[in-house]
């Protein structure tokens, strides 16, 4: 394989009913090799699965030091990272943001990767992403489904104030 090869990876998150149940899908790309990874979440949001879409496939890399292109229809997650709001965030210690136990969990493997992202069009004939759709909606639909902890109890939480 050549030094300059690039990971590419696409994702997507789906949530029906939102919240409600979720899912993510996930597409890497390594020269020929190509991995598929999706789950299933009981109660949670779109936002959520998009990002945890992007953390679950960071998590999975086992080569350092590599060259890393995120695909991805999510505006949130785009945005907030190549704008660089995220910095802005956690300038702030995250005040009155949603999602702070997944943007925690994705600094650090943002630091460790060499990671860029871009933003596609959802829903648009791109084929990897039409794959993360499918994924992530088919997760969503029939699981197996984990619990979102963090969502449950902020949630909980919301409910009592």
């Amino acid at each position: 394989m050549s030094l300059d090869q690039k990971l590419i990876i696409y994702t997507d998150g789906a949530a029906i009913g939102n919240p409600g149940k979720g899912g993510y899908g996930i597409v890497m790309l390594w020269g020929k090799a190509r991995k598929e990874m999706s789950q299933g979440f009981e109660h949670t949001t779109n936002n959520r699965m998009e990002l945890l879409a992007v953390i679950a496939a960071l998590e999975s890399i086992k080569k350092p030091d590599i060259e890393i292109h995120v695909y991805t229809d999510s505006k949130y997650v785009c945005d907030a990272i190549e704008k660089k709001w995220i910095f802005g965030w956690q300038k702030i210690g995250w005040k009155n943001k949603k999602n702070i136990d997944l943007w925690k969990r994705f600094m650090p493997l943002y630091k460790t990767h060499n990671v860029k992202f871009h933003w596609v069009k959802g829903h648009a004939g791109n084929v990897e992403n039409e794959v993360c759709d499918v994924l992530a909606t088919s997760a969503a639909r029939k699981g197996p489904w984990l619990v979102d902890y963090e969502y449950t109890l902020i949630e909980k939480q919301s409910n009592l104030l």
